[in-house]
């Protein structure tokens, strides 16, 4: 009886390492700056400031479509959700898809733990006022 409990606790013990890798993997910001470089062209991180999109600063905890200063497109004024990291990393993965009518001209950014990394970045910039301009 011992060792069903030890072999499960061993599995346990994995299952927990394996979890906190991805969780470590998954909040890189370092990476999350490399891949916000796809981002740039049209989004700044700095707050207020607005390009051909909305600044990104404080995305995370803020209404769709709701940016005082940017005028949205019909759809996404009217999507009704709050952006957290995890419906970001589904929108990001195809925009287009996610949010038919959008006129954000971007493919997507299709590797999860890229999208998991530029999640860690933004949210980062707010959290710990992360340096976003070096």
């Amino acid at each position: 009886m011992k060792r069903g409990v030890a072999a499960i606790t061993a599995v346990q013990i994995v299952a927990i390492v394996a979890l906190s890798s991805r969780a470590l993997a998954a909040c890189d910001a370092e990476a999350g700056k490399r891949v916000y470089n796809k981002c740039a062209a049209c989004h700044a991180v700095e707050a207020g400031v607005h390009m051909m999109g909305p600044s990104l600063h404080g995305l995370f905890g803020r209404t769709v479509g709701a940016v005082e200063g940017f005028i949205f497109s019909e759809p996404m004024a009217a999507a009704g959700f709050v952006w957290d990291r995890q419906m970001f990393a589904s929108f990001i993965e195809n925009p287009m898809q996610f949010l038919p009518g959008t006129t954000m001209p971007f493919a997507g950014i299709r590797k999860l733990e890229q999208r998991e990394a530029l999640g860690c970045y933004l949210a980062g910039i707010v959290e710990n006022e992360i340096d976003a301009t070096h």
